[in-house]
């Protein structure tokens, strides 16, 4: 299995749970020209009206500038790796195997394919842990 795995940074923002909560949000970002590989979204169940938004990557000034100024943070809580290569039968469940055999909790998980590449982002509860899974999915 040969796999590219690096350590990301994830940014987080809270959102209105309203029509255009979220797009407000991205255009802020588009506007200062992030483009963006991954952002998920979902409603605060314990906080009604709100939601939260994590993206990533942002690069450079302009675009860590704009994210602060719509109310982005890196989210120091949720070291994470993404992971990219080509997609079988099976891909997600190797690999959430291999970090398990190593004794890493996973925080959280999010998979896609494309054609015959896939990409998954994983959520770690340290940064230790983080590094640990990178080496482990480089030499798998």
């Amino acid at each position: 299995m040969t796999l590219l795995a690096e350590r990301v940074d994830v940014w987080a923002a809270s959102i209105t749970d309203e029509p255009g909560g979220l797009a407000s949000k991205l255009a802020s970002l588009h506007d200062a020209g992030a483009s963006l590989h991954f952002v998920i979204s979902r409603r605060a169940p314990d906080k009604p009206g709100t939601g939260i938004v994590f993206v990533t990557p942002l690069k450079g000034d302009r675009e860590i500038k704009a994210a602060a100024a719509a109310g982005f943070n890196v989210t120091q809580a949720f070291p994470s790796i993404r992971v990219q290569g080509s997609d079988r039968p099976g891909m997600a469940a190797e690999l959430t195997q291999e970090l398990a055999q190593a004794g890493l909790n996973l925080r959280g998980f999010a998979a896609s394919v494309i054609g015959v590449q896939f990409v998954a982002y994983v959520a770690l509860d340290s940064v230790e842990d983080a590094d640990k899974a990178v080496g482990i999915l480089q030499s798998a």
